[in-house]
């Protein structure tokens, strides 16, 4: 236990301190991009004046920031994704599949399914819950200030984000998990042991708003965010949520290949970042796998499961 508890926090560590690099890399890159791209105001200008268009109406601005602008980011990139489930093209897209054979193409009958489900999911779910979330960001007094946040306080709070969100995810993640509510519950989303990008918010309603919705909303309604950090934040979320359930192992993009490998085992890699899931013990099994060896950024054109293939199986 105190080799296991020294390992994760060495990797803790080591996390927070490439974390503490990049963030002066991106404070320092984004300071001269903002000074002598932009000329300092423009997106402070860009917000007063579309908070002008809006005559100051406090709810619409948040239901734009909120709920609009990320699902559009969301529908946006899984719509490309689905024409490749679809068609099976492009095939620059198609040829880093993860799960080989699978979803090529995929069920008609079982995405069209999915797609509802992901809407109903947005539209008497998630909506509804933005209305007690304004509320909450009404009473800080910060959430529509005509005064933007600094970049850096931005990524101070994306940074406090993304840890809430792996605490609450990981937690209500393995507590959905448990036989009992499995069966009722969390079963739904595992109807798809290879997962494509829209079936990220494919749930149970219980589930999406126990393990989906809360663990993302719940760090801006602590930080008491402005709203434009409340929709870059949530349509981040969208979008990365859907990267881990895409089935594409992409160049540049973050590697999908942890979410998959649970969607494949269910008992294994439940949360967002992997630590908790080190210090737990929930990715042993992953650890000794070609999947694990392919869990990193790809850096070029070549798919990694050309690159690094699953072992032949004993019959071949």
């Amino acid at each position: 236990q105190g080799k296991k508890l020294s390992d994760a926090l060495r990797i803790s560590a080591y996390v927070f301190s490439t974390g503490l690099l990049m963030f002066t890399a991106l404070v320092n890159t984004a300071s001269w991009f903002v000074q002598n791209i932009t000329s300092g105001n423009f997106w402070q200008t860009a917000w007063l004046e579309f908070y002008d268009h809006m005559e100051g109406d406090e709810w619409t601005i948040f239901l734009i920031g909120a709920a609009l602008v990320p699902a559009l980011a969301f529908w946006g990139f899984n719509g490309i994704l689905l024409v490749a489930d679809i068609t099976g093209k492009p095939t620059f897209i198609t040829r880093y599949r993860i799960q080989l054979g699978l979803n090529d193409p995929v069920d008609r009958k079982k995405l069209w399914k999915a797609i509802y489900t992901a809407l109903g999911n947005q539209f008497f779910v998630s909506f509804p819950m933005l209305v007690p979330m304004f509320y909450i960001m009404k009473w800080w007094e910060n959430t529509f200030s005509k005064e933007l946040p600094t970049f850096q306080w931005f990524l101070v709070e994306l940074s406090i984000f993304t840890v809430v969100e792996e605490i609450l995810f990981y937690y209500t993640h393995r507590l959905v998990h448990h036989p009992v509510l499995y069966k009722h519950i969390h079963k739904k989303h595992h109807e798809w042991t290879a997962p494509i990008g829209v079936v990220s918010i494919y749930a149970h309603p219980i589930e999406h708003i126990v393990s989906n919705t809360l663990p993302v909303m719940t760090g801006p309604m602590i930080m008491g965010s402005h709203i434009v950090s409340v929709s870059a934040w949530f349509s981040i979320a969208l979008v990365t949520t859907s990267i881990s359930h895409c089935g594409y192992h992409l160049p540049l993009l973050p590697s999908p290949e942890f979410h998959d490998f649970h969607h494949l085992k269910f008992n294994q890699c439940y949360g967002v970042l992997g630590v908790l899931d080190f210090l737990h013990g929930t990715d042993k099994m992953f650890r000794q796998t070609k999947a694990f060896e392919r869990h990193k950024v790809l850096l070029s054109l070549t798919p990694l499961s050309e690159s690094i293939p699953e072992p032949p199986k004993k019959d071949e």
